[in-house]
């Protein structure tokens, strides 16, 4: 596993827009607008197979559980190359989202552009912008890293999104995400 840091795209940039599949419908595509949440959005690069990934899921799915009611769009996107990873295919990505309880959508971004217009780097990535579709953080779940010993929490997360949620300055210092770098073709 290659360890890559999040390039931390510049804080007030506006949201790239997209139309993309969702791995878990047959037809259905989903543009920014359609994923957007009253308060806020939050937009995650992930895939199916990263150790990193992996090790933070569980928390992923909770957090999106805790703050979705409270106006928080969620939406996940895989831009690996499926021809190299095979498995952070569609058809994986549906599986991974079902055995992972999704309630957002997992979207498969094969030209890779979403990525590059994000400045996306590693998986997890998250960005996290508010109503006015400005970036207000970029960065990581937490400190907690596969094998490092400390609990998942998604602290850092989780502390953005409240400061969002309740109308609250956010932390301008900011720790990038770290994670297996993105698979680009």
């Amino acid at each position: 596993m290659s360890k890559t840091l999040s390039n931390m795209l510049a804080i007030g940039t506006i949201a790239p827009e997209f139309n993309l599949k969702d791995s878990n419908s047959d037809n259905k595509f989903y543009s920014f607008t359609d994923i957007k949440g009253e308060k806020g959005t939050l937009v995650m690069f992930i895939c199916n197979h990263c150790p990193f990934v992996l090790h933070i899921i569980d928390e992923v799915v909770m957090i999106a559980n805790d703050y979705r009611v409270q106006g928080i769009g969620f939406v996940a996107i895989s831009s690996n190359d499926i021809k190299n990873y095979p498995q952070d295919s569609p058809e994986r990505m549906t599986e991974f989202a079902f055995e992972n309880n999704f309630e957002f959508p997992y979207l498969f971004d094969e030209t890779q552009e979403v990525a590059k217009a994000y400045d996306a780097a590693c998986t997890p990535d998250f960005f996290l912008f508010d109503n006015q579709n400005k970036l207000v953080y970029r960065g990581q779940l937490d400190d907690s890293r596969p094998g490092n010993g400390i609990p998942l929490s998604g602290s850092d997360l989780r502390g953005a999104i409240d400061s969002l949620v309740y109308n609250r300055s956010i932390n301008p210092n900011q720790k990038p995400s770290l994670g297996c770098n993105i698979k680009w073709k």
